[in-house]
């Protein structure tokens, strides 16, 4: 595209950024991009204003609007800063928890965030280095604080970084405090950023907040005498470069595992991620030097967190003695199948339960909760919205678990967002606890789909970059709106939800029934007459449009368990092939 193609709304813009409140290295970067001719990389800098997704604040590094720099943190930070004031306007003192993992550039975004709070008055706790995700979380319910932030892009390329903020019970921002603090940003230009905080304000948090967070951590054990038979439990674990590096092996070591085996390659720290093309733990290529590892080691399980160590990736043995990936919707279905099943032995299942599960995640988590009497939860994408739950029925109900597809899992609730950390050390005495009644992950998850029903699921997205991208991705939502498919993979649809509406139309008898959420959602969701679902939502953190797809079958027998895979596989096939993808 040539300069005299840019719309001029943009070159306004980012001719604002020439000015003396931004540093002269800014400035001439700003520079650099106007008198490119070929303005793409202007236009994608400029063309918004970063916003608060499922996931917070989140974009490319580098500068502009639309990127994440001082400047847009700062701004973040500032109408964060303003919105505290209003909202806690009674509170003698208003604190904040300041945490950040290891992408490049987070210990200067969480330090640039320190100065800008404590400049308003607000007390910073900001913690000493590099800490997982849950553990901002659990610092801002242990301190007492009204909010907090973490400088993380999770599990995004190394080019990425993001701001996620958390209220007063450690949750991340629902509404309407996520729009309000949307509102008081947009009013900050960046005169009124206030960089510069004394640093007397600011508190650091260390080691004493570990110990706590770790003594939480262990509390979720419900086999601990079986822990002390199978302590020897052979345990690959690798952080990605992250923040798990230090506390997952701890926590590992207080629960009573005393053979934890590293991947030193990926041990270090580093936001460049040198042995991972993406540091997710849903990327098989992220996994593969655990699981070399664990084949040289001869192990019994492979665990992986992100780079802020909420999520979990876990890789175990199957039948054939090889290593495989277990998915998200998986990981849940293991986790809520122990809990209830062990809950239920000891006794302590009183009918006050219940379980949390976003609507792309697995079904058979409804039916796992409905045949043991526990009650279910269905919420939007994000463990803000787990969190919601659990904040309307504290001192009510009795929370045990709750997941959702993308590899997170929370297991107690003194942590209100995804945690890999408790999730690690409850998913090793799982394995304990299976190798100690003579059987495999693999077995358990056999003799959940036994007991259940059978479930393949497949998650595809689509990229798009962008304005144009953006455009494209609307454009498509729209169409699948307008136009949702008749059929798929032979069988007809029975039922479209529509969140955006609220509105639940069941095909065959033409009823329409309200969908019970207490907002909108750009989502929609196809239920077929032979039980498979299709979900379709634009990401709110990347520039993507996801397709969650769901197929059931019946497993009569462990033996049959690979043709019925390799028969729902391609049931999946052709439900992408009648999606277009």
């Amino acid at each position: 595209m040539k300069a005299s193609e840019t719309p001029e709304s943009i070159l306004i813009k980012a001719n604002e950024w020439l000015t003396g409140h931004y540093d002269s290295q800014t400035r001439e970067e700003v520079s650099r991009l106007i008198n490119n001719p070929d303005n793409t990389a202007l236009i994608d800098a400029f063309y918004k204003d970063l916003e608060f997704g499922t996931g917070g604040l989140r974009g490319i590094m580098g500068v502009g609007s639309n990127r994440m720099n001082i400047y847009t943190v700062g701004a973040a930070t500032q109408g964060l800063s303003n919105y505290l004031k209003i909202a806690f306007a009674g509170s003698e003192q208003i604190g904040v928890a300041i945490g950040h993992d290891c992408r490049n550039n987070s210990r200067l975004f969480a330090e640039t965030a320190a100065g800008i709070f404590s400049a308003n008055g607000i007390k910073v706790y900001l913690f000493e280095d590099l800490r997982p995700t849950p553990e901002i979380s659990f610092a801002i319910r242990e301190l007492g604080l009204q909010s907090g932030i973490i400088l993380t892009a999770s599990h995004n390329p190394k080019e990425y970084n993001g701001y996620k903020a958390y209220w007063d019970d450690g949750s991340q921002i629902v509404e309407p405090h996520d729009v309000n603090i949307i509102s008081e940003v947009l009013k900050v230009k960046v005169e009124d950023i206030k960089f510069n905080g004394p640093k007397e304000n600011i508190s650091l948090l260390g080691a004493e907040m570990d110990q706590k967070f770790l003594e939480k951590v262990v509390s979720v054990s419900l086999s601990p005498e079986i822990i002390k038979r199978q302590n020897d439990l052979k345990i690959v674990y690798t952080p990605i470069h992250g923040t798990g590096v230090k506390l997952i092996p701890m926590a590992l070591e207080k629960m009573g595992f005393n053979n934890v085996i590293h991947v030193p390659e990926q041990d270090l720290v580093s936001g460049d991620f040198p042995t991972v093309i993406s540091p997710n733990p849903e990327e098989p290529a992220a996994m593969k030097l655990a699981i070399a590892k664990a084949v040289e080691t001869n192990a019994d399980l492979v665990m992986a967190s992100d780079p802020d160590a909420d999520r979990l990736g876990i890789a175990i043995k199957n039948d054939k003695g090889e290593f495989i990936l277990v998915n998200g919707n998986q990981t849940v279905l293991i986790f809520l199948y122990y809990i209830i099943t062990k809950r239920k032995e000891l006794g302590l299942l009183k009918g006050n339960e219940y379980v949390v599960k976003t609507i792309v995640t697995s079904e058979l988590v409804v039916d796992i909760a409905k045949r043991n009497n526990v009650q279910y939860f269905d919420v939007y994408t994000g463990f803000k919205y787990i969190a919601e739950v659990i904040r309307e029925n504290e001192g009510k109900k009795n929370y045990i678990g709750g997941g959702e597809e993308s590899f997170g899992f929370m297991p107690l609730d003194f942590v209100r967002d995804k945690d890999a950390v408790t999730s690690c050390a409850l998913m090793a005495e799982i394995a304990a606890w299976a190798k100690d009644n003579g059987r495999s992950l693999f077995e358990m998850l056999q003799d959940i789909y036994l007991t259940y029903g059978y479930s393949k699921e497949k998650m595809k997205y689509v990229v798009r970059t962008g304005k144009s991208g953006a455009e494209e991705i609307e454009e498509m939502m729209i169409n699948f709106r307008n136009n949702p498919p008749k059929q798929l993979a032979g069988s007809a649809l029975s039922v479209v939800k529509d969140y955006e509406t609220l509105e639940e139309k069941h095909l065959l008898t033409g009823n329409k029934v309200p969908i019970n959420q207490k907002i909108t959602a750009n989502v929609l969701q196809f239920f077929t007459e032979d039980g498979s679902k299709v979900s379709v939502r634009p990401s709110g953190t990347e520039p993507k449009i996801k397709f969650y797809i769901e197929v059931k079958d019946t497993l009569s027998s462990p033996s049959d368990y690979d043709s019925v895979e390799a028969k729902t596989n391609l049931k999946i096939d052709q439900v992408m092939t009648d999606l277009g993808l």
